[in-house]
């Protein structure tokens, strides 16, 4: 364990060295750490067993910061009035993705209830900002571009656990037909954790707006405090029997509307660290969950991923975004560049603790493959992607420019 623990010390060491020249290539943090854990689990240097105990305090952590700091950053007034193309891709493209991806998914699980393909459907619905990293950090991409990306990945695994919560509700119900208690614990679930978010979110904002105000905090502490209001909302909805997950976007969403900006320094330090624990996430799902998950790859299952990668988002998007001034290749853009993640593992495990083994288990192989074939798919097309749509933009503008006629074009002559 200690050597398996050193190596990966000194593999991030070594990427932190090098990550400004790797983020011009083809070469991402999480396809790295995901590799990097497969290949420590093969070599036998760290017990797997350990590994997946440690997965789920390190992934649900850093799926708790992250979806906390992702709706805190988002300012819901301005996204309705401005923001249009992540408001199309959020409220019709997601379920889209889910009702496309379940009439997709059917031919492929048979033998299973249709509840079964809704839930591998939404499951693979929810995108992954840091996976999606090379691209909203490029400035090639223009700029409303990149925002919309940024926005729509940072909420919509947050909007999707709600409709991963009821498949799962139901499949307890089609498992043990007649009994309500599934359909009790779901409805909890959906409205005890979004109250407790609510409360916590709004009060904490207005507390830390209160506490800067009269400079009783420094920047740093405000940066802890976040990570603990986003924890508080996490395990205050556990005690109400409501949904963690749920709670902490709630929380960040209105975290984020009442301080509107006005404590920047939570957001950077929270980011960092909610990096670091993304990194760690990402090579424990490598080191726990992709040996075991690359020997269940089958034809069936690698074409359902090919085709929720290629077909079904893509199809989503390019629909939810009809009527807008979005260009196809904006479009077409937008509809590639949404990676599956760390949300689409972690809330798989989630779902395997909650239905039954022989059910809950492909369900869980089939998510973990898609993470890791997204890694490798936008990772090594993320740049050469971004440049190529970038440039076409850039010409794109300039012919525009010189359709439009200039002041002296269109001045009239003085008679």
């Amino acid at each position: 364990m200690a050597t398996g623990l050193l190596l990966l010390a000194l593999f991030t060491v070594c990427y932190t060295l090098l990550a400004k020249k790797l983020s011009g290539g083809i070469l991402t943090a999480p396809m790295l750490y995901i590799g990097f854990g497969y290949v420590l689990a093969q070599s036998g240097l760290m017990p797997v067993g350990e590994a997946e105990r440690l997965l789920h305090v390190v992934a649900e952590l850093a799926l708790i910061i992250l979806l906390f700091l992702d709706a805190a950053q988002t300012d819901v007034h301005a996204m309705v009035k401005r923001h249009q193309w992540p408001l199309r891709m959020l409220v019709i493209g997601l379920p889209l993705a889910v009702i496309i991806g379940t009439v997709a998914a059917v031919p492929f699980l048979q033998g299973h209830h249709l509840v079964m393909a809704a839930l591998a459907a939404a499951l693979l619905a929810p995108t992954d900002a840091a996976l999606g990293q090379a691209v909203v950090t490029n400035l090639a991409v223009p700029e409303r571009v990149r925002r919309a990306l940024t926005i729509e990945s940072g909420l919509n695994d947050g909007l999707a656990l709600p409709l991963i919560l009821l498949f799962t509700s139901l499949a307890g119900e089609m498992l043990e037909p007649g009994s309500g208690d599934w359909l009790i614990f779901a409805a909890k679930q959906l409205v005890f954790g979004p109250l407790a978010g609510s409360l916590i979110g709004a009060v904490g904002g207005v507390l830390f707006l209160a506490a800067k105000h009269r400079r009783m905090t420094t920047e740093t502490i405000e940066g802890i405090g976040a990570i603990a209001l986003a924890c508080s909302a996490y395990l205050a909805a556990d005690v109400v029997d409501g949904n963690g997950f749920i709670s902490a976007f709630v929380a960040g969403l209105l975290f984020g509307n009442v301080v509107k900006g006005q404590c920047a320094f939570i957001y950077e330090f929270t980011e960092n660290e909610g990096q670091m624990l993304s990194w760690g996430a990402f090579f424990l799902i490598g080191l726990a969950l992709v040996p075991e998950a690359v020997e269940h790859l089958t034809g069936a299952s690698l074409a359902l991923i090919l085709i929720s990668l290629f077909v079904v988002r893509p199809l989503a998007v390019w629909l939810s975004l009809t009527g807008s001034d979005a260009t196809p290749v904006t479009r077409l853009f937008f509809g590639w560049f949404g990676p599956r993640g760390l949300a689409t593992a972690l809330f798989a495990l989630l779902v395997v603790d909650q239905i039954d083994h022989e059910i809950g288990e492909p369900l869980l192989m089939l998510a973990v493959n898609a993470v890791w074939i997204s890694a490798v798919l936008h990772g090594i097309t993320a740049v050469p992607l971004a440049k190529l749509y970038g440039a076409h933009m850039a010409r794109q503008e300039g012919a525009a420019e010189m359709k439009t006629p200039t002041l002296e074009q269109t001045e009239v002559p003085l008679e």
